[in-house]
């Protein structure tokens, strides 16, 4: 549990939310895919649920703004609510295949700002439609079943996690992402991995990856002989 909460409150206190979220999340998926014991997870959800008040009353202003925004963007259109108002806009206008490749009027027009970090799937869906969406997404999928597929025949319990962590990461990077400009969640620092502009989300997806084809190197290694 240490090795968790200590990265959770080291990234909560940069401020990162979405970030610490996603760690703590990561981390409760792998103790339960560990074993860790049923009740616990319940007695922490319990607590959780306790603790709301105190947590909404403990996050930044603009966080908490933030996910009022996304109960209501229209209220704020001009402030906090635009982003995803126009992220909404833009992947409707894209249609069925798009309008073409540096076409898109919502985001070269400036409409949709910083569209090249964590809204460049709304991009993708503007200029390539859904059909482009659905190819990307299909990319994941097949990304996500190498690593379960790893995991089912790695002979190593420490293997197994790992890529199991590895298939989690990458399922909670996208789904984060996409719920958040799709207005399915508040808007959140979370990239797209391996599409989104910026280095830091990419070189610890790599790493990942690394780890996953250590754990595919040497599936057939149960343990080692002292």
């Amino acid at each position: 549990s240490l090795l968790i909460l200590i990265p959770f409150f080291l990234v909560v206190i940069q401020p990162d939310l979405g970030t610490s979220l996603s760690i703590l999340l990561l981390g409760i998926i792998i103790m339960f895919l560990s074993g860790v014991k049923i009740w616990k997870f319940m007695l922490g959800i319990i607590i959780s649920l306790i603790s709301l008040p105190f947590l909404w009353n403990s996050i930044k202003p603009y966080q908490q703004k933030r996910v009022l925004s996304f109960l209501n963007p229209e209220s704020d259109p001009l402030g906090q609510g635009y982003q995803l108002i126009q992220s909404k806009i833009a992947l409707g206008s894209g249609g069925l295949t798009g309008k073409g490749f540096l076409q898109g009027t919502q985001s070269y027009l400036e409409y949709l700002p910083e569209k090249q970090t964590d809204f460049i799937f709304t991009l993708i869906g503007e200029e390539f439609g859904f059909l482009g969406t659905i190819f990307i997404l299909m990319l994941f999928i097949i990304l996500i079943l190498i690593c379960y597929f790893v995991s089912i025949k790695s002979y190593s319990i420490f293997g197994r996690i790992v890529s199991l962590g590895v298939a989690t990461n990458l399922f909670l990077y996208v789904i984060f992402n996409i719920s958040m400009v799709t207005g399915l969640m508040p808007v959140v620092g979370i990239p797209l991995p391996l599409i989104s502009y910026g280095g830091t989300a990419m070189l610890s997806i790599m790493l990942s990856f690394g780890l996953l084809l250590n754990a595919d190197i040497h599936y057939n290694v149960k343990k080692i002989d002292r």
